[in-house]
């Protein structure tokens, strides 16, 4: 489901960009940015490489359980939902004189998911139906954040923007226990 979403994502932005500057060929690509033993991907090359940081769970309770059907023979119990925050990386991969396309893209990139700051059913009807919801916010990194960010992914700086996505949730509606509903006697009684 991480892949669905971050490549949703991607798909988006790529369609956005080659509308936005009459692109031909596809800009984006959902992609580490060096291999296993530090070397640059040659297929990131003048690219925006959309990529994943970081994960943590996201403790904020957003659904809350739908209550037992009343009258119903059985109440079902399920694992509860897990929400995760994704931490994306939009990265402008060009170098030399591509620079200024560079500095474009990221434009173009910030601009897209300011206007679409949530991606839902609705308004995404292409949505991994396993994803209720996601939800953009840039996350601010100072320089020294910034700076370690970057030596933890075997990288130098790009030009590049950091989200923080919330909501994606790993609902895996596994059914834990079937539970008689049980009616007082008193209530009992009066039917």
């Amino acid at each position: 489901m991480i892949s669905a979403a971050i490549g949703h994502l991607a798909d988006q932005l790529n369609e956005f960009l080659k509308q936005t500057y009459a692109l031909t060929e596809d800009i984006v690509l959902m992609s580490s940015l060096v291999d296993a033993q530090g070397q640059a991907l040659p297929t990131t090359n003048n690219k925006l490489v959309v990529f994943l940081t970081r994960l943590e769970k996201d403790t904020v309770p957003y659904r809350q359980q739908a209550p037992g059907q009343a009258g119903a023979p059985y109440q079902v119990t399920s694992s509860a939902p897990v929400y995760l925050n994704l931490y994306v990386m939009v990265a402008a991969n060009f170098s030399g004189g591509n620079y200024p396309e560079a500095l474009k893209l990221i434009s173009g990139a910030i601009a897209f998911f300011q206007r679409h700051p949530v991606f839902d059913h609705q308004a995404a009807p292409g949505l991994d139906a396993r994803i209720e919801k996601l939800v953009l916010d840039i996350e601010n990194l100072d320089i020294q954040g910034l700076s370690n960010m970057w030596s933890l992914l075997g990288s130098h700086y790009m030009p590049s923007v950091l989200y923080k996505v919330r909501m994606v949730a790993f609902d895996t509606e596994d059914v834990i226990a079937r539970l008689p509903n049980v009616r007082s006697t008193a209530t009992a009684a009066s039917h």
